[in-house]
């Protein structure tokens, strides 16, 4: 049974049981090599320097995930935070660093299906981050920055939730016209709300580093990773005690249509929807739940970040030898 927990669930994040198995398993066929040409493009032009801040950022948006505010009555909504990894890490790093948040959701959160991982994947890691970098890469100098900026962040929610919708329609699932409208209003602004989030924070992060991830790391970017990792984890201890209660737009979704019913969950956890079973009260149980994601987002991010930077440099060196030999 799909669980309406306390914290929602990210409303693109697609459960096992939603999709029929031609879409997850060509999806999942999809998204695994076009990871993987995210990773090999990342070794081309990651730093050494900007690796703390893969994990920050990973550790910062997973936080900002957990905090669902509302957007409609009886409907909420949070930061995916696609556009604003693209816009600091770069969209190949972005997508890599997502993949692993959402890897991390489903397999120990039960946040999102395990056989529909190559969908949400798709949706946000790849659909998603591309289009958030969009309109930054094409418009993002001079005065039409923060126009750029806002403009990715609606643009990759809205992508994100188209996709999910047309995957839902692929798998027999019927969504009249109404019901439509209504969820699309409502990712609507979901968008508009996440542009805002995403340019506030670019201006601050901006602030504390111009030139963000890419201009490397030295005293600034270790100022900036600090701070975004302070901010990561007074949002998962603090910040979860005021999230809205209410359903995300998917989950509204999957009510309205009648099949909130078919979410299967694979896999037992001890932390799943993000409460600790075996932790005392519920703050308690949710601080700990927030603080074990934080810390498997962070070392996965940086392990990641490691692998590319050296398979980078050994590259590098490859095509040096060849060019002298």
């Amino acid at each position: 049974m799909w669980k309406s927990c306390y914290f929602g669930k990210v409303f693109m994040h697609i459960p096992d049981g939603f999709l029929s198995m031609p879409v997850w398993l060509g999806l999942n066929a999809a998204a695994a090599p076009a990871v993987g040409y995210l990773a090999r493009r990342s070794q081309r032009r990651l730093e050494e320097a900007s690796i703390p801040l893969l994990g920050t950022m990973g550790a910062f948006v997973f936080a900002a995930q957990m905090i669902n505010f509302p957007v409609a009555p009886g409907t909420s909504g949070h930061l995916i935070g696609g556009a604003l990894l693209a816009i600091t890490l770069g969209p190949a790093a972005a997508g890599v660093v997502m993949t692993a948040i959402l890897a991390v959701q489903a397999l120990v959160f039960q946040d999102g299906g395990i056989l529909a991982l190559g969908a949400n994947v798709f949706n946000m890691a790849l659909a998603g981050v591309l289009a958030g970098y969009a309109p930054f890469y094409f418009l993002g100098a001079g005065s039409w920055r923060r126009p750029a900026i806002f403009l990715g962040g609606l643009l990759s929610v809205m992508v994100s939730a188209l996709l999910a919708m047309a995957q839902l329609l692929l798998s027999g699932v019927q969504i009249s016209g109404a019901v439509l409208g209504l969820s699309l209003g409502v990712f609507l602004i979901s968008g508009v709300l996440e542009g805002a989030i995403t340019l506030a924070v670019a201006g601050a992060l901006e602030s504390l580093k111009p030139g963000l991830a890419r201009a490397g790391g030295g005293p600034k970017g270790n100022r900036l990773a600090a701070s975004l990792g302070v901010t990561a984890v007074l949002l998962a201890v603090v910040g979860v005690m005021f999230a809205s209660a209410h359903p995300d737009g998917l989950e509204k979704l999957a009510e309205n249509l009648g099949i909130a019913g078919r979410a299967q969950a694979l896999l037992a956890s001890p932390v799943a929807d993000y409460e600790a079973a075996f932790a005392g009260s519920l703050w308690v149980s949710r601080a700990t739940a927030g603080l074990l994601g934080l810390t498997l987002i962070f070392g996965l991010s940086l392990v990641l970040g490691r692998w590319m930077a050296r398979r980078g440099r050994r590259r590098g060196r490859q095509i040096a030898a060849g060019r002298s030999a």
